[in-house]
C-alpha cells in the first residue's frame, strides 16, 4: 500500500514547560490558534506531498478529550489516527517501538516538541532522511557527520568536542520502517543503552553501519517549544511565517483598538480600547480591555484588564488586572 506512516512520540508532559502542561501535555500548547502537533503534522503532510495512511500518536495517560483531538487531528490530513501508550520514559528509541504497528512501509517519526520551515522534497532514493539544522550549541543535540555526498557518515549524541554543528532536529524518514523495528528491538533485547535509554542514534548508528544510506535535509528554520522563551518565539515566527493565514479586521473591537499584525484573534473574542500586536496570539472567548499586548500567547477564556506585557504566556481562564511585567501563567490563575 502506498503511503506513509507518521509515529509522532509524545509522552512526556513537558517539565520545563510548567504551569502551562500541568493540565495540558506540551505538544497541545496552542501556536497561533492550533495545537503544536496540529501544526506539525499539518507540515509534515506538505513536505510528503503523498497520502497519510495512520498517524500514531504515542503518549501518557493524558485522558479521553485529549486522545479524542488527536484523532481528529489525524482526521484532518486524511489520515486514521492510532493512540499507543508509553507507560515509562525509558528513551527515544523506546518510544518508537511503542507504536509497533505502524513500523512498517514508509515511516516519518516526529517528535512533537518541535516545528520547522522547510522547502524540500524528501529523497526517496535514499534509505532514511534525517533532518538537520546549524545551530551554534551542538554539544547540547544529537549531531549528524556528512560527505561530500550529502551522505550522514556518523550519529554523535551530545558531543563533548566540535565534530559538527548539524543538530537532529527530531524528524526522520524511513524508507522501511520494519528495518528501523529490527534494529530497535536488537538494542531492547542486548540492553544497549546510551545515558541510561535506549537511543534512536544508535538503532540509525547500527543501520549505517549496515550499509544503509541516509541523508541530511536541513531546514532553513527550526522552531523549538522546549520553554516558555522558545514558544512565544515560535508563535511570533509560525505568525510571520503563515501570515497570509491570518487576516483580523479591527473595526469589530470596540474603542478604538488597534491590531498590529500579524496576530491570530480566535472566536468570541472581545477587545476593548487595546492595542494588541504585533505577534499575539488570542484564544476563543477571551476578553481585553484598556491593555498593551505585544509577542505573547493568551489562551482561550481569559479576562485581562489594564494590562501591559510582552513575551508573555498565559494559560486558560486566567483573570489579570492591572499588571505590567513579564508573564508565565497557568490556566485558572487570578492576578488583581
Amino acid at each position: 500500500m502506498s503511503g506513509m506512516n507518521i509515529i509522532i512520540p509524545m509522552a512526556g508532559m513537558g517539565k520545563r514547560m510548567r504551569p502551562h502542561t500541568l493540565t495540558v501535555p506540551k505538544p497541545l500548547l496552542p501556536i497561533a490558534g492550533k495545537p503544536i502537533v496540529q501544526r506539525l503534522v499539518e507540515d509534515i503532510a506538505a513536505v510528503c506531498k503523498e497520502p497519510i495512511n495512520e498517524v500514531a500518536f504515542i503518549i501518557g495517560d493524558f485522558g479521553t478529550a485529549i486522545e479524542m483531538q488527536l484523532l481528529q487531528i489525524a482526521e484532518s490530513v486524511g489520515a486514521k489516527g492510532r493512540i499507543y501508550f508509553q507507560d515509562e520514559a525509558l528513551g527515544t528509541a523506546h518510544a518508537v517501538m511503542c507504536a509497533t504497528p505502524a513500523l512498517t512501509g514508509e515511516v516519518i517519526v516526529a517528535f512533537a516538541d518541535t516545528l520547522f520551515k522547510a522547502e524540500f522534497e524528501l529523497d526517496k532514493t535514499a534509505d532514511g532522511t534525517i533532518w538537520v539544522h546549524k545551530v551554534s550549541n551542538p554539544n547540547q543535540f544529537g549531531v549528524v557527520k556528512l560527505d561530500a555526498d550529502n551522505n550522514i557518515t556518523d550519529f554523535i549524541e551530545k558531543p563533548t568536542e566540535f565534530i559538527s554543528d548539524l543538530a537532529i532536529i527530531g524528524i526522520y524518514y524511513f524508507k522501511d520502517g520494519d528495518n528501523l523495528l529490527e534494529e530497535i528491538q536488537y538494542l531492547i533485547d542486548n540492553d544497549i543503552k546510551e545515558k541510561g535509554e535506549y537511543q534512536l542514534t544508535n538503532a540509525l548508528e547500527n543501520m549505517k553501519n549496515k550499509g544503509l544510506i541516509f541523508k541530511a535535509g536541513e531546514v532553513e528554520e527550526w522552531l523549538d517549544c522546549g520553554n516558555k522563551d522558545a514558544t512565544v518565539l515560535t508563535n511570533q515566527r509560525i505568525l510571520e511565517i503563515k501570515r497570509a493565514e491570518f487576516n483580523n479586521d479591527a473595526s469589530q473591537f470596540s474603542n478604538g483598538t488597534q491590531i498590529i499584525e500579524p496576530c491570530y484573534i480566535g472566536k468570541d473574542v472581545e477587545i476593548d480600547n487595546c492595542v494588541v500586536g504585533p505577534y499575539v496570539s488570542v484564544g476563543n472567548g477571551t476578553k481585553l480591555k484598556n491593555s498593551k499586548i505585544t509577542n505573547s500567547i493568551i489562551q482561550n477564556n481569559c479576562a485581562i484588564e489594564n494590562a501591559t506585557f510582552t513575551n508573555s504566556m498565559i494559560g486558560n481562564h486566567v483573570v489579570l488586572n492591572g499588571e505590567s511585567k513579564e508573564f508565565s501563567i497557568g490556566d485558572y490563575s487570578t492576578l488583581n
